[in-house]
């Protein structure tokens, strides 16, 4: 299985993304065929002692910013480690592309350049976020900030197959995130959500306030792109403000030390369920290939994991599976 991986995407490019290259050759079997330009990538392996044993390069003169518009992925940035990734995703030359890139700028290519799965009418940014008793889906978090009812009901359904197929959640309870439970509470956005994710073949629980998410009141939660990224955001917010609290807890004295030694193993669980790093990346799901986004700030681990994550899908053939229910869907409405 051959990954494609954006060797300049992220903010510690591409120094951590050639060591999680490295990581997923030794500890996963990955072939990786990186995008980038290549003398840089091979003065960057040098410095960071990276073997490129089992790693391809597809040399790529620029790099695109979170500061370009996204849209010149297609034409200024054409020849961007991004753009080549994607292009060569879509000429089947690898399995999977993985990019830590902007966000914005992979989206146009996923839609754009990789293209979308016939019938589904945006990609939607998949994200798995710690809850008790787990994990949810957020979708969209972040890749549709204007959407239609069809579109979540989309969201849904594609969160659905993925939790299932690659979280082993055997019948995925969605949610729409709204600002009450009740099914007359929203915008007309919600309301024809509502009516139009009832009638989906998924097991649609109604609508759920944010405060219950990370309760653990659904598997899938469904929104907007806007309303998904500000749950995000203040989710990762409010994460790393707990954790620093708790830290200076537990070494305000020697009392509280102790303290942390004898919850140490529980400690050292929590910080790993809440660790965005063990998840490796968002799907772009809705895409015709995969295309997983890693986080900006992602490290070594993270990219290892994204790979990963990829892999993975690939073999659960999540992508597949999501064609085939929509197409299903699409014959259903027809008849």
């Amino acid at each position: 299985m051959k990954i494609i991986v954006d060797a300049f995407g992220g903010d510690h490019a591409p120094g951590e993304i050639l060591k999680g290259c490295q990581m997923a050759v030794q500890e996963l079997g990955a072939q990786i065929l990186l995008t980038g330009d290549e003398q840089k990538i091979r003065e960057a392996a040098a410095q960071n002692n990276v073997s490129l044993d089992q790693m391809e390069i597809a040399h790529a003169s620029q790099v695109i910013s979170i500061h370009d518009e996204p849209t010149s992925l297609l034409k200024e940035f054409s020849d961007s480690s991004m753009a080549v990734g994607c292009r060569l995703l879509s000429e089947g030359k690898g399995d999977a592309f993985v990019s830590a890139g902007s966000t914005g700028a992979l989206v146009v290519g996923a839609s754009l350049i990789v293209k979308r799965i016939r019938g589904i009418k945006r990609v939607t940014i998949a994200t798995v976020i710690p809850c008790k008793g787990g994990c949810y889906l957020l979708a969209d978090a972040g890749a549709n900030a204007d959407c239609r009812a069809e579109m979540l009901t989309q969201f849904g359904i594609m969160g659905s197959i993925y939790m299932k197929k690659f979280l082993g959640v055997e019948n995925p309870r969605v949610g729409l995130v709204n600002i009450g439970a009740e099914e007359t509470k929203g915008t007309q956005l919600q309301l024809d959500a509502y009516a139009q994710m009832q009638k989906a073949p998924i097991h649609f629980i109604g609508n759920v306030e944010p405060r219950d998410i990370p309760m653990g009141c659904c598997d899938v939660a469904v929104a907007d792109g806007f309303t998904g990224n500000v749950i995000l955001k203040l989710t990762e917010g409010l994460a790393s403000y707990l954790a620093k609290e708790i830290k200076g807890m537990f070494t305000s004295g020697p009392l509280a030390m102790l303290a942390a030694l004898a919850v140490g193993k529980q400690l050292k669980a929590f910080k790993s369920q809440m660790d965005y790093k063990e998840y490796g990346g968002a799907p772009l799901l809705g895409a015709s290939k995969l295309v997983i986004k890693a986080h900006g700030s992602s490290d070594a681990k993270a990219i290892k994991n994204a790979i990963r994550q990829a892999m993975r899908c690939c073999e659960n053939d999540v992508v597949g599976q999501i064609a085939d229910a929509v197409q299903q869907l699409r014959e259903k409405e027809n008849a």
